[in-house]
């Protein structure tokens, strides 16, 4: 059986969340497939309920839900670095001398 289109998007959307990091370096591609390939099955009419029940399982054990990060003991926070980087650079503040002017004329007039 091969992929079809609605797996092709889980795998993309999957593997662009922040859990992927720790997927690939665990070697956990064989379980995301697994989870992608059950889900899409379980969406389908008439889907077993068992079916259902494994897809929650998988998603627990991948970190996609609430449980499944708090029993991994991962936590999800914002890339304060990437954030920063990303950033539009602040203008350029002129120097103090810049913004004086000469003024010609007598002192004391």
């Amino acid at each position: 059986m091969g992929q079809a289109d609605r797996e092709a998007d889980l795998w993309g959307r999957l593997w662009a969340k922040p859990q992927a990091l720790m997927w690939e370096r665990l070697g956990q591609e064989l379980e995301v497939a697994l989870y992608v390939r059950n889900l899409s099955l379980a969406e389908l009419p008439g889907a077993p309920v068992n079916l259902g029940t494994l897809v929650r399982q998988y998603a627990d054990s991948l970190g996609l839900t609430t449980p499944g990060l708090r029993a991994n003991r991962w936590r999800i926070t914002r890339d304060e670095v990437a954030e920063r980087r990303d950033a539009p650079a602040a203008p350029a503040r002129p120097s103090s001398r810049s913004r004086l002017t000469v003024v010609h004329g007598e002192a004391g007039a």
